[in-house]
């Protein structure tokens, strides 16, 4: 991770964090806090209420709706043993306010939004389609066999990755990289960044090559106040070697996607996220409940 990339996560992280804090303290939701220095609220589900305080009311009742969808819900949270309090329960993964997969889910699993005309032009979609989260492409990879590695969503025939507060978009080394079949048919390798015997943004890479594989649209899903994010993305696209694949990936921010939500909906991202249309102030932290007992 560069210098410059831990300084952004490292402030989105900041802010998160106060936000969820004032968020869950407004709003009287069961929460825990990490242990550390930069403290993560992590929500539990409300015992006996279909509500979760890591999400929008409508599309949690969406997800614990669509079996598929409530799969996700079971994703064990993997340092909850060393950061959190023990629970009966256990920890899962989507309970964090960091957690972009939750991020992703609170929107798309909107009730009606997927099919929102709205929503379908700024994707540049064909038409309605239901979201397939942890969708697995089957990568091709020499000697016939697949990467199964998980892409974040599918939706018709666009792959998204999402991002929020992650640092960045991985590394992998590059004899890992160099097992993909179409690699050097995608990209122009030697142009690839690259730290020590280490490929940079491998996730972006492993996505691209899944879009020219299966035909699909790529969209990276990122924050505006990620600009980081956004060079490594370009830094890979400048990479792409086949102009029509050039043209069926893009960028778009939860900024730009928040424009097109439901009103309740957008007030939501704007409280708990500090997401908001672009031109649009987003809501103060309440400095009470963000920065009591900080």
């Amino acid at each position: 991770m560069s210098p410059t990339s831990a300084y952004y996560a490292l402030q989105l992280r900041h802010e998160l964090s106060l936000r969820n804090r004032a968020f869950a303290l407004q709003r009287r939701l069961s929460h825990v806090e990490s242990y550390g220095g930069m403290r993560v609220t992590v929500f539990r589900p409300h015992q006996g209420r279909r509500r979760h305080g890591n999400f929008f009311d409508e599309s949690y009742a969406a997800v614990l709706a669509t079996p598929e969808w409530r799969k996700r819900l079971e994703k064990v949270h993997t340092s909850a043993g060393s950061s959190l309090p023990r629970t009966e329960r256990g920890w899962r993964e989507l309970d964090s306010s960091m957690s972009s997969d939750a991020l992703l889910m609170n929107i798309f699993c909107c009730p009606h939004l997927a099919d929102d005309p709205g929503l379908i032009a700024l994707l540049g979609i064909n038409g309605p389609a239901l979201p397939e989260f942890g969708f697995r492409p089957g990568i091709p990879l020499k000697g016939g066999f697949a990467d199964r590695t998980e892409v974040d969503m599918k939706l018709g025939t666009m792959l998204f990755e999402a991002k929020l507060s992650e640092a960045d978009f991985r590394s992998a080394p590059a004899t890992i990289l160099a097992g993909y079949r179409d690699l050097e048919k995608v990209f122009e390798t030697q142009s690839l960044a690259r730290q020590g015997g280490n490929v940079l943004s491998y996730q972006l890479v492993r996505n691209v090559l899944a879009a020219q594989a299966a035909g699909y649209d790529f969209c990276v899903l990122i924050d505006a106040r990620r600009p980081d994010l956004l060079e490594s993305w370009y830094k890979i696209l400048r990479c792409v070697r086949p102009m029509e694949l050039h043209l069926r990936c893009k960028v778009l921010t939860w900024q730009e996607l928040s424009a097109v939500v439901p009103e309740r909906l957008a007030e939501f991202l704007d409280s708990k996220y500090g997401i908001v249309p672009p031109g649009v102030a987003a809501s103060p932290v309440d400095a009470e409940d963000g920065l009591k007992n900080w």
